[in-house]
């Protein structure tokens, strides 16, 4: 079993069965996922995107500028991180939000050590704002808390089984991995992460496994080391 885990979620997960904004069935079942396997006493930190909100990419290709698109992002990726953490205290998880932005109104300030702590007092710590920098996605943010934080793997939670010669959603065909090289995803191109956090996560070692987080029972099987989902290693 892991004892210190990274979770990053999409905001495109909080999304449900709706066109927009969070899915308070999906929030729900999510808390209820980490809420479990807190209880097994994994330490938990969380990162979770906010593209169900607002994305500062999509936003730049109407014009917006760039900097000012990913701003408003990281401001999306609290609202996502304010969700979460009243959806886990209301399960009587005791959670910290900490934020590369300061707003001390609503979160502490990243400070690694403190996260740390935290951690070891078996609270849930999200990270929220991304990294506080624009022009690095939430997937690089989650590469580099996990890294800071000594997180034993990334648990990247999805909508679909783990990684795949091609994308599952419109390929009945599609192969999937239980096992693939960090090496092999960067040559077939593969969908895991953005260029920036996967070059984190291979010169820090730090292994990653893509999952399902919509089935139910799947983020505890996974702390468990159970066959689930597709794990990323890096053989050199």
């Amino acid at each position: 079993m892991y004892k210190r885990v990274l979770l990053k979620l999409s905001g495109e997960a909080l999304l449900g069965e709706q066109g927009h904004g969070i899915d308070g069935k999906v929030l729900e079942a999510y808390a209820e996922e980490i809420k479990d396997v807190h209880e097994s006493g994994v330490q938990i930190a969380i990162v979770i995107g906010g593209g169900n909100i607002f994305r500062g990419m999509k936003a730049a290709t109407f014009g917006m500028d760039r900097v000012q698109g990913d701003y408003m992002g990281m401001l999306a990726t609290m609202i996502n991180s304010m969700a979460l953490q009243d959806a886990l205290e209301k399960k009587g998880v005791q959670t910290r939000l900490q934020s590369a932005i300061r707003m001390e109104q609503i979160a502490e300030p990243f400070i690694r050590r403190r996260a740390v702590r935290h951690l070891e007092k078996g609270r849930v710590v999200i990270f929220g704002a991304g990294t506080g920098n624009p022009y690095f996605t939430t997937d690089t943010a989650g590469s580099l808390r996990a890294i800071e934080i000594e997180a034993d793997v990334i648990l990247k939670g999805t909508r679909v089984d783990g990684v795949f010669d091609k994308d599952p959603e419109k390929n009945e065909d599609a192969k999937k991995f239980d096992v693939i090289s960090g090496d092999e995803v960067l040559s077939r191109r593969l969908s895991v992460m953005d260029l920036t956090a996967f070059t984190l996560c291979r010169d820090n070692r730090t292994p990653v496994i893509v999952f399902n987080m919509n089935k139910k029972g799947n983020f505890l099987k996974v702390i468990k080391k159970e066959k689930v989902g597709t794990l990323v290693e890096w053989t050199h």
